[in-house]
């Protein structure tokens, strides 16, 4: 059918009762929308049959992943404008059922629906990329599920983690322009951000550290290295372990730094001095947070830190309702789930801790994830080899939109820094607040 582009804008206006913010161009060549705007390319009328069968953002995600969609032009700039159609649905004021039933009704609307089932071409639903994780059944949070979930996202090569993270292998919000003199580039920024945890810890050298969700290794590393601390790094993902020993062994520090595939509710050892975990919290889940709390407290000496640096939502009217998007839970973080700042302190606090600071890093965690994006798109071809194409285009979506969620105060990232105050009320912190700045 001609002008598929045309054909396909008019549908998508009808129902949206305003212009498209977007340019479409069609499997045919034709296109169609405002001139100068980002171009959604519609490669294959198979993207159609998966907005037709899987409607909303998992219908729009499988057709990215598999290249059936693409964006020319600024990728930003065409999810920030696509932003109130798709990832914001939740804030954008919907048009009442009646009225939607109304518009359905309409002779053009209806002519429009039958030509759009036209383009889309065969009706039988195309079975969704093999990057995507199927629906899974059970309980949430077991060990063993939590282990599944860790393996989906982690373990997708080292080497793709390296292309994209950059050599500090930190994958979690950076600290950016600390001064003058302070982070010029992204691995500047990782490093200053592993020595603020590290000072607001108290670190000194002789004590006990428990990194939860390690990663490759990056915060051990430092803590090992510059303040001179011994260290336990636990993890479920089986590639970082051996990345992470890799890199501690070239250091020369296996003797102070141990390395663990293991999960937090398995530690039984003799209390730390401090205990860091860092953009591991959002994989716990609100189910398992109460536990996950209390035992980092049981695990910290009377008067022992903890730093939890922790991706955080905006509170919701209902939040018995609140639910992940369905492409991160399928193609990015299984299982995950983030709550507001409020809940993460209030429950820390039910577990014993005292609360002392909490600092918000919105801002700096969009910048990384730019950061990351360019290096993504940078090393594109050797990155889609290393995993696949669909798997690459998952990340770069992902953070990009990600990127735009925290600059637009969707979701931020926040450290808090608790103490297991000991009976006596001595809580061993500095009288001035953030004097750890150095």
């Amino acid at each position: 059918m001609a002008d598929a582009a045309g054909r396909l804008t008019k549908l998508a206006e009808e129902l949206l009762g305003a212009p498209l913010p977007v340019r479409i161009r069609a499997w045919d060549r034709s296109e169609s929308g405002p001139p100068g705007a980002p171009t959604l390319v519609i490669r294959h009328r198979r993207a159609l049959r998966r907005l037709l069968f899987r409607p909303g953002e998992l219908g729009l995600a499988r057709a990215w992943v598999a290249g059936d969609l693409d964006i020319e032009g600024d990728l930003y700039e065409a999810l920030d404008r696509l932003a109130g159609l798709i990832w914001e649905r939740d804030d954008t004021p919907r048009p009442p059922r009646a009225a939607v039933l109304r518009a359905l009704a309409r002779p053009e609307i209806r002519a429009a629906a039958r030509e759009l089932l036209t383009l889309a071409g065969a009706p039988v639903p195309p079975a969704p990329p093999a990057e995507e994780l199927r629906r899974r059944r059970g309980p949430l949070h077991t060990l063993r599920r939590d282990k599944e979930a860790i393996s989906h996202h982690y373990d997708v090569g080292n080497d793709f983690y390296a292309l994209v993270l950059g050599p500090s292998m930190v994958y979690s919000c950076a600290y950016w322009g600390t001064g003058e003199d302070g982070a010029a580039g992204l691995e500047d920024a990782q490093r200053d951000k592993l020595d603020l945890i590290c000072r607001k810890l108290g670190l000194r050298k002789g004590q006990r550290l428990l990194d939860v969700g390690c990663g490759w290794g990056s915060m051990v590393l430092h803590a090992a290295r510059e303040y001179g601390v011994r260290a336990v790094g636990i993890t479920l993902s089986e590639e970082q372990a051996t990345h992470a020993r890799k890199r501690i062994a070239e250091a020369g520090l296996a003797d102070r730094i141990e390395i663990r595939v293991q999960d937090y509710r398995e530690i039984h050892d003799e209390p730390f001095d401090a205990v860091s975990s860092i953009g591991m919290a959002e994989h716990v889940g609100r189910t398992q947070y109460a536990e996950y709390a209390a035992a980092l407290h049981a695990l910290l000496k009377p008067g022992g830190r903890l730093l939890n640096h922790q991706i955080g939502r905006r509170p919701v009217a209902d939040e018995e309702a609140y639910h992940v998007d369905e492409f991160i839970d399928r193609y990015v973080f299984p299982d995950g789930e983030l709550a507001p700042v409020g809940r993460t302190v209030g429950q820390l606090e039910e577990a014993g801790f005292e609360v002392r600071d909490v600092e918000a890093l919105r801002e700096h965690y969009a910048l990384t994830l730019r950061a990351w994006v360019a290096n993504l798109e940078r090393h594109w071809s050797e990155a889609a080899r290393l995993t696949s194409p669909g798997r690459a285009r998952v990340w770069r979506l992902y953070m990009a939109a990600s990127a735009l969620s925290f600059e637009r105060n969707r979701i931020g990232v926040n450290q808090v820094l608790a103490v297991r105050t000991p009976d006596t009320g001595a809580s061993g912190m500095p009288l001035r607040a953030r004097d750890w700045r150095g």
